[in-house]
């Protein structure tokens, strides 16, 4: 323990608060909901990284603090769909958290339900 890093340290700390591990994954998504003018969009996206409860989005419109948003996966092509469902049911998400990295809006969000 005394030859920890800080930055050991705070990994250590903020994993220990964490309530699901965190998994760097790039999964397509549409993300569906109303911009702070309220006007209605929806967009094709991408998770930077995903956890049980929720996950850390790219997004061109501006979302609130506290709103709703929806996500979805894109259904498979038809050629496979008779092997998986044709559609996944909406993820709903609350918006937690916005951060710029450049020109890119990153939201963290949080399921209204967790992931099984």
């Amino acid at each position: 323990m005394l030859n920890q890093t800080v930055d050991e340290k705070k990994s250590s700390a903020v994993c220990s608060t964490r309530r699901s591990p965190r998994i760097r994954l790039q999964i397509p998504v549409f993300v569906r909901g109303r911009d702070a003018s309220g006007s209605e969009f929806i967009q094709l996206t991408k998770t930077l990284n995903i956890s049980a409860v929720g996950a850390c989005i790219a997004c061109e419109h501006i979302l609130r603090p506290s709103q709703t948003i929806q996500l979805t996966i894109p259904a498979p092509s038809p050629a496979t769909a008779g092997l998986v469902p044709s559609e996944t049911p909406p993820i709903i998400a609350r918006v937690l958290r916005q951060n710029l990295l450049g020109d890119t809006r990153l939201f963290g969000v949080e399921f209204v339900h967790p992931l099984e």
